[in-house]
């Protein structure tokens, strides 16, 4: 399922955290902004296998709609 993902630079961490928002807890961290979305893969795949053998709901992604942007 295609989930939306944020990544962001983690001060702490000193690396990109990716997070899955539809997916609470699902996060990857990468040196880049590339590796973070990579690992977050397999953390999707993770995740729901994780919550499927615990027999809990997969949430459907959200669906995002382009905004219009007015003006000028």
């Amino acid at each position: 399922m295609p989930y939306s993902r944020t990544v962001f630079w983690n001060d702490e961490d000193e690396g990109y955290i990716a997070i899955v928002p539809d997916l609470p807890g699902c996060s990857a961290f990468g040196e880049t902004e590339d590796e973070a979305l990579s690992e977050v893969k397999d953390a999707i795949e993770a995740w729901i296998e994780a919550a499927n053998a615990a027999g809990n709901p997969i949430p459907e992604p959200t669906i995002s709609r382009p905004r219009e942007i007015k003006g000028s």
